[in-house]
């Protein structure tokens, strides 16, 4: 029919991959994307905790005061710990497919699939990831001789304490404050923000790429139209959730419990735009990852496709 000269982007399924190849890839490439985007998660973070602009002015700003009074190393605190949510990462993927294929036996709807398999996705990962998140957002708040959030960590005499001296220390604090309710303090706000985030960001990647398909050449390389995609989609979700994003970081790093008082509380202190802050830095470290995970996770399935399937005419 006359849909059929549209380009078909093959999707590739579960099946098709060789696991142990997909997971080392995956790690690696993961690892590579963390390491030049965590400087922008903690700057993400401290801006959104900060009351007003009273630290920083905007995410340069903070990125050259950081460097300056911290150096390199400031800007990675907390970066070891938060590797271990490089564990749900691989759950999200897993859970999704898993997700995916379970739901196509009720219904072949690739939105459908895509927004149930989305949600139950963010679902397992978030219950890994809250808690991991709690421990190194404290650990990101720590500036120089002092903290923005509501624990210090100890310098013992002096002497650097070893990486995961400060990681125990801040764990034995959020115990003793709260219980082991602590490490899932802001559990809802991240739900509220990562599912929402998760289920738009699928249907706007498919509806850009699919705009994008129709306006450029049909020789255009269609991964450079996922490339584009991804990171409008990217932008798109993170611009719609952000709102929930701040709330979130100030409930875990300020140990709030309520959602509501703490947007009323942030409402009344910095007014609507109270809710943009970090939006900026979150987009700058969403857009690298976002290429990388879409270029990534196409590339990744085409090269852990079980060899006998390479070189089927499947594609």
């Amino acid at each position: 029919g006359a849909m059929e000269d549209k380009r078909n982007i093959p999707i590739i399924e579960w099946e098709h991959l060789d696991k142990r190849k997909f997971y080392v890839f995956g790690i690696c490439m993961t690892m590579m994307i963390r390491v030049s985007v965590y400087p922008f998660t903690l700057i993400r973070t401290r801006l959104q905790v900060q009351k007003g602009k009273s630290l920083y002015n905007g995410t340069f700003d903070a990125f050259v005061k950081i460097l300056r009074t911290e150096g390199a190393a400031g800007l990675y605190r907390g970066f070891l710990v938060n590797t271990f949510t490089l564990i749900s990462g691989q759950c999200y993927v897993t859970t999704y497919e898993l997700t995916r294929k379970y739901v196509s036996r009720y219904n072949n709807n690739n939105a459908v699939k895509s927004l149930v398999a989305g949600g139950s996705a963010s679902l397992v990962a978030q219950s890994i990831t809250v808690p991991i998140d709690v421990i190194s957002q404290h650990l990101m708040m720590q500036r120089k001789g002092e903290s923005m959030g509501r624990f210090k960590v100890q310098n013992q005499d002096g002497k650097r304490m070893l990486v995961f001296g400060q990681t125990k220390d801040i764990i034995v604090q959020i115990f003793k404050a709260d219980g082991f309710r602590g490490f899932y303090r802001g559990y809802v706000a991240s739900l509220l923000t990562y599912i929402p985030n998760s289920a738009v960001w699928w249907p706007f990647y498919h509806f850009y790429a699919e705009q994008l398909s129709s306006l450029t050449p049909k020789d255009c390389p269609h991964l450079l139209l996922q490339a584009i995609s991804g990171p409008l989609a990217a932008a798109t979700a993170s611009t719609l959730t952000n709102p929930m994003d701040v709330i979130r970081a100030r409930v875990q790093v300020e140990g709030k419990s309520s959602i509501i008082l703490t947007f009323r509380q942030l409402m009344a202190e910095e007014g609507p735009w109270g809710l943009t802050k970090g939006l900026s830095a979150r987009i700058i470290s969403a857009t690298p990852s976002t290429i990388v995970i879409v270029v990534g996770y196409e590339t990744l399935k085409k090269l852990s496709l079980r060899p006998e399937l390479v070189d089927s005419r499947h594609w």
